[in-house]
């Protein structure tokens, strides 16, 4: 009974120990023979574990010590930082009074000087920006540089100008002046179109333009000399030709008046197009008409040698009383000759059937000018509509906000009008010149026809 309470105890113990005691302890229960040696090694692991713990709680202590060390240094810190903070906070009070102070009297001892250096510094900055986009820069560079000393001087509020930089801001403005109203020639650095930088005498017309060697210069963004890559005609080259070789006296030449806000007048005009690039606008639509209108010219061309001939054959032959079979009335008065002893309705039926035969050769490609005539204006309805397709196709794909993108339909649109209608007034014209004179050769062989029938019926 004793050794099975005993068991008991001991399995109880060994569960209280299970759920808190150290490692230690449960494995001396496993060794633990009697309720007294247990009960001894619990007393031995309380024991460790109290030395354990008062070793702990000596450590916590002992860096709770160091913590509120570094506390109280911190506050110190933060006191000495706040006293710190008051006395430049003071002392910034103190400074801005002066400050202040300073800038009343600055205000006070300049006086109307300050308003003189407000315009001052105005005058400067314009001065700067058109000097920037002036060609007397390429003759005079870096004149800008002492201006943006001033400026900054000015703006500093803490310098002035002296009185040689005033007098030099007065000196170069009065240099623009004069010196746009001059033309001169200097050598400079130019940039050919293929990049290549050749020194060569330059020649300057006022503030306007820039020539060399009979070829127009602009100014780049780095105040450079630069050859234009797409020249004006060839007579405004004639022109700065003969103004770089003259010496004296007066010569003829293209000024520009843009010239110092960028030449917009001479790049208009250079970037022109042509007639020749007008044309090849029109693409294949263009290029059909042209086809077109060259064929009828050509037609209207050879009707009108081939009639006038004809004309002045059948005018010789009104002169002569002998038929010649070299022209449409002779031919037909021959055919008088051989039906002289036929009833008139007979003659008069040979003799339309002879003027039926003649006209085909007389009205030869008059039904073709006349049809180029209308469908030449057709064609430029078509090269329109496939213009204004192509404009609508950019639309949608780049919007409506750049019209670069919308031009080479609109072009293709107006030249392709302009070519119908250019071949189709022409070819009317020259259509109504070759009926008239086929008309008139016509009416002549009617005429005679209708006369000898008269005649013939007389003698009946």
């Amino acid at each position: 009974m004793k050794t099975t309470i005993a068991k008991r105890l001991v399995s109880m113990t060994a569960a209280v120990l299970a759920a808190g005691l150290i490692n230690s302890t449960a494995v001396a229960q496993e060794e633990a023979k009697s309720l007294d040696q247990l009960l001894q090694m619990v007393r031995q692991s309380k024991i460790a574990e109290s030395a354990e713990h008062k070793k702990r709680e000596a450590e916590f202590r002992r860096q709770k010590a160091n913590q509120q060390s570094l506390l109280n240094q911190a506050k110190q810190t933060r006191t000495a930082e706040e006293e710190r903070s008051a006395r430049l906070e003071a002392k910034y009070q103190e400074q801005e009074v002066m400050v202040q102070q300073k800038r009343d009297q600055l205000d006070e001892r300049m006086g109307s000087l300050k308003e003189l250096f407000g315009h001052m510094t105005s005058t400067a900055g314009d001065l700067r920006g058109n000097m920037e986009s002036s060609i007397v820069s390429a003759q005079y560079p870096g004149r800008t540089e002492f201006l943006d000393t001033l400026i900054e001087k000015m703006n500093s509020q803490t310098k002035l100008p002296t009185i040689e930089e005033i007098e030099r801001l007065w000196y170069e403005m009065q240099r623009e002046i004069v010196e746009s109203g001059k033309v001169v020639k200097f050598n400079g650095t130019v940039i050919k179109p293929d990049g290549e930088q050749v020194e060569q005498e330059v020649v300057r017309v006022g503030n306007f333009n820039l020539v060399s060697n009979g070829k127009y210069l602009e100014m780049t963004d780095a105040n450079k000399m630069a050859e234009l890559i797409r020249q004006p005609d060839g007579k405004y080259l004639s022109m700065a030709q003969d103004l770089q070789n003259a010496t004296t006296g007066f010569s003829a030449f293209g000024v520009d008046p843009t010239g110092p806000t960028g030449g917009s007048l001479l790049k208009a005009m250079i970037n022109s197009p042509s007639i020749v690039e007008r044309w090849h606008q029109g693409k294949i639509v263009g290029y059909i008409i042209t086809a077109v209108g060259v064929i009828a010219m050509l037609l209207a061309i050879w009707r009108l040698i081939v009639l006038s001939g004809v004309n002045s054959r059948v005018n010789a032959q009104l002169r002569s009383d002998t038929p010649n079979t070299n022209n449409p009335l002779g031919r037909v008065l021959a055919v008088a000759e051989e039906n002289k002893g036929v009833d008139g309705e007979t003659l008069e039926l040979k003799m339309e059937e002879a003027v039926l035969k003649e006209r085909p050769a007389i009205e030869s490609g008059l039904n073709l000018l006349k049809i180029i005539a209308m469908v030449a204006p057709l064609l430029g309805l078509l090269g329109t509509v496939t213009g204004m397709i192509i404009t609508f196709q950019a639309i949608t794909i780049f919007g409506a906000g750049d019209p670069k993108a919308m031009a080479g339909g609109i072009s293709s649109a107006l030249v392709t009008t302009v070519l119908g209608l250019c071949v189709a007034i022409p070819t009317v014209l020259m259509h109504t010149i070759v009926n008239g004179r086929a008309k008139r050769i016509l009416h002549i062989l009617e005429e005679q026809s209708a006369g000898i029938v008269a005649e013939n019926a007389e003698r009946k």
